[in-house]
């Protein structure tokens, strides 16, 4: 392993010599996780790298937070399409919470110390990272950053499926699969603001948290979410792909919409990248069969290629979820706060399922070991919505049923 401590990588143009103490650049030591071979999680590593230095546009960030998400499970083992065409070794991280310690040329409208949110897809699982200036979403003074980290990539998600994607009208009758995972206890508060009538699926030992979510708990093990409410739902929300979304295309109304924004239950180690593609085109084509058919519609969603095409729109949403998140509106719940020598481990409790939470790297916390145990507040960690204001009505914006 190797670490740069060069002087001069940190001394961009545009940056005064006096702008960083020499001692602190003395100090600085960036440590990334990597993925050195797809497949399980003993492909990852923690190493040392260079500092990076911001280039004209950019900012260099120290990090504050960076979510471990399921998604990057899949992209470690090489089935996640927009990172297919990259090649080991890589860095892992979706999002980033930082605070900003280096300008690059022809960077304005922020300082050194601003605090600051991306969503990046790779990279961010570092101790510092460039980033574009012009992509850079504000965090809210007295935030907590790992909170806001899972904001940016989940929450977001969630929030552009609601009022985006599917485009929920107060009262309508929706069906939430995978409700305790990130993104379904997002779109579970989100929905619960947006006046929805909500059921959640989960395992039997989440009742009480979908339930605390204000939704209808739903055993899927059990339980028949097809046969809950007469007539079907409004929308489905599947981000799991079981059964090819069949069954969630069954459980919806004449005329209702089933939006999709993943598919969990396809990862397993046996997958090649071709053979995941391949299921997602028939099951797109499956679903434009069953649309004409049956009066039902399907809408593929995907956050990364909503930003391409709608770039202001993340900023927004992001910019809105931050607002409530100040206010205390909601509160998105951390499971635990993790060390850089706590991500493999990270990664095998997210394949074994369970979580209630979101995993959060916090590259300043002290390995495990090193750490006094944390007295848990209860009410912080277990709390999600303390006061339901009404989120502003979008402009009607045409979405494809693609998206």
């Amino acid at each position: 392993m190797t670490m740069a401590n060069d002087t001069k990588s940190v001394n961009a143009p545009g940056l005064g010599a006096s702008a960083i103490p020499l001692t602190a650049v003395l100090e600085a030591r960036n440590r990334v996780v990597q993925v050195r071979r797809f497949g399980g999680p003993d492909g990852l590593e923690v190493v040392d790298a260079p500092l990076p230095t911001a280039g004209r546009g950019e900012v260099r960030v120290r990090v504050l937070a960076s979510g471990v998400e399921y998604t990057d499970v899949v992209i470690r083992r090489h089935l996640y399409p927009q990172t297919m065409h990259r090649q080991p070794p890589f860095v892992l991280g979706y999002d980033v919470v930082g605070e900003i310690d280096q300008l690059g040329d022809g960077v304005s409208g922020f300082q050194l110390g601003d605090r600051v949110a991306d969503m990046t897809v790779l990279g961010s699982n570092a101790a510092y990272r460039t980033l574009r200036a012009d992509c850079l979403t504000r965090v809210p003074a007295g935030v907590d950053a790992a909170e806001a980290a899972a904001l940016t990539f989940s929450w977001t998600t969630a929030y552009q499926l609601l009022h985006r994607a599917a485009r929920v009208q107060r009262g309508q009758r929706v069906l939430v699969q995978g409700a305790a995972g990130a993104v379904g206890q997002a779109l579970l508060v989100l929905g619960r603001l947006a006046g929805l009538e909500l059921w959640g699926t989960a395992r039997g030992a989440h009742a009480a948290l979908i339930h605390e979510l204000g939704a209808t708990p739903i055993d899927y093990q059990r339980e028949d979410f097809t046969r809950v409410v007469p007539g079907g739902f409004d929308v489905v929300f599947d981000g799991i792909g079981k059964d090819g979304y069949g069954r969630s295309f069954t459980a919806l109304k004449r005329g209702g919409l089933l939006c999709v924004y993943g598919y969990t239950a396809r990862v397993q180690p046996q997958r090649r990248p071709l053979t995941i593609l391949m299921w997602l085109a028939r099951q797109y084509l499956q679903s434009l069969w069953k649309w004409l058919a049956g009066g039902k519609r399907a809408r593929l969603y995907s956050i990364n290629v909503m930003r391409a095409r709608h770039p202001a729109w993340f900023r927004e949403d992001l910019e809105r979820l931050f607002g409530l998140l100040a206010t205390r509106a909601i509160r998105p719940r951390v499971a635990e706060r993790i060390s850089f020598d706590e991500v493999a481990e990270a990664h095998r409790r997210l394949e074994a399922g369970g979580l209630e939470g979101k995993l959060v790297l916090c590259p300043d916390l002290p390995s495990r070991r090193d750490r006094v145990p944390p007295v848990r507040n209860a009410q912080i960690d277990g709390a999600f919505l303390a006061h339901p204001p009404q989120l502003p009505k979008l402009p009607d914006e045409k979405v494809s049923e693609t998206q």
